[in-house]
């Protein structure tokens, strides 16, 4: 019997608008897609929602930079997935499937969003994993309230160094 190793890579979600306009959404997928390459890079696996914008911004960056993406799809149809998803999971679940993008991470960047990212952002601190925000929600900051696994980060530089930090 092979020895089953316990050297794991880190999944890291990228969470973020599955559609953004403007000059704003042009900077988020700019800064989504380097996320997803600096990841590859760094050995994590990318894991997303598997459809547009942010995800697929991700997944493209992921898939260049030669990494291993995860789609967490909504539907229950695999082909759904964008173009650089190499693991699509069809789950039928819809926006339920937020659950199942967060608690497959080990961490979570989120780069922009509207509510869909902010529910993913909730989720994920009530599963107890660590949130870095790129553009994106600050959830409580503004209002004074401080979470140790929340962290803002200014670019995606700075944002995938502290998502691979160990806590």
């Amino acid at each position: 019997m092979s020895e089953l190793t316990t050297d794991r890579p880190v999944y890291v979600a990228v969470i973020g608008d599955g559609d953004p306009h403007g000059a704003e959404g042009q900077r988020i997928l700019s800064w989504a897609e380097e996320v997803g390459e600096r990841l590859a890079r760094a050995g994590a696996v990318v894991v997303t929602g598997g459809l547009g914008g942010v995800m697929e911004a991700a997944s493209r960056g992921a898939t260049n930079a030669g990494g291993l993406t995860i789609g967490i799809l909504p539907g229950d149809d695999r082909s759904d997935a964008n173009a650089f998803v190499r693991v699509p999971i069809a789950t039928g679940l819809g926006v339920a499937r937020n659950l199942v993008v967060v608690t497959a991470s080990d961490v979570v960047i989120a780069v922009g969003g509207r509510y869909g990212t902010l529910s993913e952002i909730g989720l994920a601190l009530r599963q107890g994993r660590g949130v870095v925000t790129l553009g994106s929600w600050r959830v409580g900051l503004e209002q004074g309230l401080t979470n140790p696994n929340v962290h803002i980060a200014g670019d995606p530089s700075s944002a995938v160094e502290r998502a691979l930090r160990p806590a």
